[in-house]
């Protein structure tokens, strides 16, 4: 599933590929799409995207003098599991393209594609950001870090810490490969009370006497878990390339498996949490087991990740930014037993 870092990607390959390039007339939605249709239209306008946690913005913005005239318009993406964006030939579009945006004429017609095999992605109108999601852990750190360590008397923080950084409440943007990343780094037991964690960070100040190279030093040398909550997405959003999911092979792939310390590695120990996710640790002792794996009677064995091919959320590699402009794209990702088949667009 998209994390921070690749919605991050996701609005940076939106803005590369989308400058200078100016699209017209209505957005088509495909016939089996299960978000709402966009009500915009315009003889000339311009896309633009931003990013916050697990959101992306998109901006529809007409230029002076189109047709009829109008309000900008904006929408919000959350991407589920299989969600991206992809420039293509407007006569070649790829499958499951649910939301289509074309370029106007002159010059070849393109078409910028939200695209999404397993359909769990979602859109609205209006632009806001989805009410209760906390500050952003890339772009927002102060107010992540004042937000969490403000409200550790919630309820939320009664659960292991591996489960209460999946709430987006709190940790807006961390996700199920970065909080094992995370954890690992700090030796942490994932199913450890969030609580017990978190609240020693609350006292934690540094020393006045400290100059400001000082304090920056201890940081990079000791972070601590928010702060690893905003230097680990960093790292991944720097990596380039595509982010999670080896969507075009192992090549540009290899980047973000090389970095990867914890998640899927050979060795690693992986349990089910209490909301049936995955997560992977190095596992040091059976008492630090999550007592409810074991009353199920589930199997504690390690095992291998095997990494699919999903879908990139956004972000083509630096390589291929042009290319994506002019060649039609054949790659997809895995399709539920339950997706039904889209029909191509005439």
């Amino acid at each position: 599933m998209p994390e921070g870092p690749e919605l991050h990607l996701a609005s940076r390959f939106v803005n590369a590929a989308c400058a200078g390039l100016v699209f017209g007339g209505a957005v088509e939605t495909s016939r089996c799409s299960r978000g709402p249709a966009v009500p915009f239209e315009s003889s000339a306008y311009r896309i633009s995207a931003s990013a916050r946690g697990k959101e992306l913005r998109l901006a529809l913005r007409p230029l002076p003098g189109a047709r009829p005239a109008r309000e900008p318009l904006a929408l919000v993406f959350r991407f589920g599991m299989t969600g991206s964006f992809r420039l293509a030939p407007g006569d070649a579009l790829p499958a499951h393209a649910h939301l289509r945006f074309y370029t106007a004429p002159p010059g070849p017609r393109l078409a910028l594609c939200f695209v999404d095999a397993r359909r769990f992605g979602r859109w609205h109108l209006g632009g806001e950001w989805q009410p209760g999601r906390g500050p952003c852990v890339l772009l927002e750190y102060e107010r992540f870090r004042e937000n969490v360590l403000r409200n550790l008397a919630d309820k939320a923080f009664e659960q292991p810490i591996c489960e209460a950084l999946l709430d987006q409440r709190f940790f807006n943007g961390i996700g199920n490969y970065l909080r094992a990343e995370i954890l690992h780094r700090l030796g942490i037991p994932p199913f450890e009370k969030a609580r017990t964690v978190l609240e020693t960070l609350r006292q934690r100040r540094p020393s006045p006497e400290q100059t400001l190279s000082q304090k920056i030093r201890a940081k990079l040398q000791s972070p601590d878990l928010l702060e690893l909550c905003h230097s680990v997405p960093k790292e991944v959003v720097q990596l380039g390339g595509k982010g999670y999911g080896p969507e075009s092979g192992e090549e540009d792939f290899a980047a973000f498996r090389a970095w990867l310390r914890c998640y899927g590695v050979p060795g690693m120990s992986s349990l089910r949490d209490g909301r049936g996710r995955t997560i992977w640790f190095q596992e040091e002792s059976p008492a630090r087991r999550n007592p409810r794996e074991r009353s199920r009677g589930r199997s504690t064995g390690r095992r291998t990740l095997s990494f699919q091919a999903w879908p990139v959320p956004g972000h083509v590699g630096h390589g291929e930014a042009l290319l994506s402009k002019v060649q039609p794209s054949s790659r997809r990702g895995p399709a539920s037993s339950r997706t039904q088949k889209c029909p191509r667009p005439p």
